[in-house]
């Protein structure tokens, strides 16, 4: 799948499917390839991956077929740029809760290469864009994926505002940080936190963006959190599933039947 694909998929509801890589292993695209993925989901804001092996996974799982779609340390545009120039597809922004904070991003990943006084007057409306550079750049909003994390309530009383900003193409629920800024940390079952994610995900549709979720549990939990109009689901991470599975075959060999040990 291309990232244009990718964007087209997300912006119409249709389903896509990824997982989080944290290995960054050169042994290790080889594994995922065949594994049903619509895209990988690199995460550099809680895992330290150094720049030079950011490019190379990025580059090689863009060659498989496989849009690398990166969330950056910060809400930080010279970052998203930095990280694009790389090879990622696209960014996840985390902690997104201000519109100015989605304009700056937006610029960065849609509206690059300009920056400074130029970009701020593009941003706000105020700068006549000539037509050979608009056509760059409509060009370019089509080959970059735009996702802002909402993991907090002052992002969902934003939300209406947020998803007003052009050019996002999703946001995704960070589970864990908005359950405790919900006060109820990790208590994913609560009505509160399923009613949060559902006027998140029925925001996000209603604007024609796409409504996401990173979440570690079983395919029961991501059937539901689809059924309230999740579109983007990011399933588990490489490290997590390496050891739920193990744990459980380790267990089942201590099992051994009477007689066998």
């Amino acid at each position: 799948m291309t990232t244009r694909e990718l964007r087209e998929k997300i912006s119409s509801g249709d389903l896509v499917l990824g997982t989080q890589i944290v290995s960054t292993s050169p042994r290790w695209p080889q594994v995922i390839g065949g594994c049903g993925l619509d895209f990988v989901f690199i995460d550099t804001e809680h895992i330290p991956i150094d720049r030079d092996a950011l490019s190379w996974m990025c580059q090689t799982y863009a060659a498989m077929g496989l849009p690398p779609i990166v969330r950056i340390p910060s809400p930080d545009p010279y970052t998203a740029t930095m990280v694009l120039d790389g090879g990622a597809a696209g960014i996840i922004a985390p902690y997104i809760e201000t519109v100015d904070q989605v304009k700056a991003l937006r610029g960065a990943v849609k509206l690059r290469p300009i920056k400074g006084q130029r970009l701020l007057q593009m941003l706000d409306g105020s700068a006549s864009v000539e037509p050979e550079l608009a056509a760059y750049q409509n060009a370019g909003v089509a080959q970059r994926v735009l996702i802002i994390n909402i993991e907090s309530v002052p992002a969902m009383a934003a939300l209406d505002e947020l998803l007003k900003v052009p050019d996002v193409d999703a946001v995704l629920i960070g589970p864990h940080d908005l359950s405790c800024s919900l006060g109820i940390p990790e208590q994913y079952d609560r009505p509160k936190f399923l009613a949060a994610c559902e006027t998140i995900f029925r925001k996000a549709r209603a604007a024609g963006v796409g409504a996401g979720i990173h979440f570690s549990e079983g395919p029961e939990q991501h059937h539901r959190f689809m059924s309230m109009g999740a579109n983007l689901i990011i399933h588990s991470a490489d490290i997590t599933l390496f050891q739920k599975y193990l744990r459980m075959d380790l267990e089942a060999i201590r099992q051994a039947p009477s007689g066998q040990s």
